[in-house]
């Protein structure tokens, strides 16, 4: 990896006519947007389909693509939908967030017509698709099928034969819903096939994407209702414990997450199959892979099941180095980003150290109390080369919300280590951002909000809230050429731009 620079911008954070960002024409303008504005990397966040509450994080399918990014401008290219359908919808007014309860009501039934109208067994490229993806598309297709007839109930909720996989039911709702299977089927067709059409059009123009993984699943998704002896669950197949953090600065009762924890010794005695298939999907879906949570691969935090909080849950060991060497023997070496935040002990240093992997510096921790990390640590004349600086992520305040949540004394500490007492506090982010793209840290990302200078009210995510996160988008006008010109100028500043 060169030092290099990129921009942290989720897919869904795209303009676009219809509610949400996806890949349409405005995806390959912003890839020439961030040509022109010398970026290397694309970062998104993942893009598996979402379900309660919207985050990316809690999904049904780590393997899955989500249908809302699919563009229907394109659908309308190939003559499965027309324009009258789509300017028909409403999805919301708002330009800058998107209204999740109306793209889903709205553009199902779209996606439904278009599949009404597509010849999928006359297309031998579709045929191939199901064929290359039966490691898991068939048990995903029927896991939304079968959650479909139950009114979207948690499989966990379902009827019990099928919640088992009884094969006599399985048998029965793979005939009854074979229309709805071959739906789901056809919506992870197109995901695919415009996900590498847009993908290859980055890589083109000298862009690479930066993907994202959780660590964990949720519970209510096809990788654990399709394979629960890999997950610590009992006989009825229902948790034992489950992931979450434990209090800190942050919050006081810490964060309970809720997904399954892994049953490793089972994953040991398969020889790590499931997570050398999920990371070779990865390898091929991104450039770069940003594996969420690292730290929990050396020791995870678990939380007894029906806790209300995270407060009585305990360390307990990881899989550690051994699994990381398993999937670099089975798939070669590639390039990954670990995640190591949070409280990091010197064992996940040494698991990190080990994999080579480059870790994450975030700025804002190096003056911030409520961080558990060491400050030091997060000091940019203190990164390592092997490292991937950012400002903040999307768990993170906006820089400039940031700066105003923190008390007066971290205010001084930031301006002294700024040597910058006069910069008008609302300029201030531009100085934090030139302090992340000088340090000696190979790839530095900066999150859109961050370059626009935007408080609070864009922010991202705010851990362990439902209902306001995942929303913000961009509006058009703000990607304008003096901001792409302000970002080039300062790439080129740092010697981080890669081409003329």
């Amino acid at each position: 990896m060169k030092r290099a620079a990129g921009i942290l911008m989720p897919i869904f954070s795209l303009p676009s006519r219809y509610g949400i960002g996806c890949f349409s024409r405005s995806a390959y303008e912003f890839v020439d947007w961030l040509r022109e504005a010398g970026q290397t990397y694309w970062q998104i966040l993942p893009l598996c389909p979402t379900s309660y509450g919207d985050s990316p994080y809690q999904s049904f399918s780590t393997f899955a693509g989500n249908p809302y990014f699919i563009s229907l401008e394109e659908l309308i290219e190939e003559g499965l939908l027309t324009v009258e359908e789509c300017e028909g919808a409403d999805f919301g007014s708002q330009a800058d967030r998107v209204d999740y309860q109306k793209v889903y009501r709205q553009r199902y039934p779209l996606l439904r017509r278009a599949f009404a109208r597509y010849r999928g067994d006359k297309n031998p490229e579709y045929q191939a698709f199901l064929e290359e993806n039966r490691h898991w598309l068939p048990d995903y297709g029927l896991f939304m099928a079968v959650k479909g007839r139950f009114d979207g109930k948690p499989w966990m909720e379902w009827e019990e034969d099928v919640r088992l996989r009884r094969g006599e039911a399985m048998e029965r709702f793979r005939r009854e819903l074979e229309g709805e299977i071959d739906f789901q089927q056809f919506l992870q067709f197109q995901f695919f096939r415009q996900w590498r059409g847009l993908k290859d059009y980055a890589n083109r123009c000298g862009v690479q994407m930066i993907g994202d993984i959780p660590i964990y699943v949720a519970m209510d998704s096809a990788d654990v209702w399709a394979n629960p002896e890999l997950f610590q669950l009992d006989g009825d197949n229902r948790p034992l414990a489950v992931a979450g953090c434990p209090p800190d600065g942050f919050s006081a009762d810490g964060q309970l997450w809720g997904n399954p924890l892994y049953r490793w010794e089972r994953h040991r005695q398969t020889g790590f199959f499931w997570w050398i298939s999920r990371m070779s999907h990865c390898f091929q879906m991104y450039d770069v892979t940003r594996i969420d949570h690292f730290r929990g691969f050396d020791e995870y935090y678990s939380v007894p099941y029906g806790e209300r909080t995270a407060v009585n849950g305990r360390w307990e060991k990881g899989v550690g180095i051994e699994m990381f060497r398993k999937i670099e023997e089975s798939l070669g070496r590639h390039e990954v980003i670990a995640e190591d935040l949070g409280y990091v002990t010197d064992s996940v240093r040494r698991l990190v150290q080990e994999s080579g992997f480059p870790g994450m510096k975030v700025l804002e921790f190096a003056f911030d109390a409520r961080d558990t990390g060491s400050a030091s640590d997060y000091l940019p004349h203190n990164y390592p080369e092997n490292s991937v600086a950012y400002t903040g992520t999307h768990d993170n305040e906006t820089l400039a919300g940031w700066f105003d949540s923190i008390s007066p004394e971290e205010r001084r500490m930031a301006r002294d280590y700024l040597c910058d007492q006069h910069t008008p506090k609302e300029e201030l982010y531009k100085s934090f951002i030139s302090l992340v793209m000088r340090s000696s840290a190979k790839l530095c990302i900066i999150p859109m909000q961050d370059y626009l200078g935007l408080d609070n009210s864009s922010r991202m995510n705010r851990p362990s809230t439902v209902g306001t996160n995942w929303l913000w988008r961009v509006k058009t006008e703000q990607l304008s050429r003096e901001l792409q010109e302000e970002i080039r100028g300062i790439t080129v500043r740092y010697g981080r731009m890669n081409w003329n």
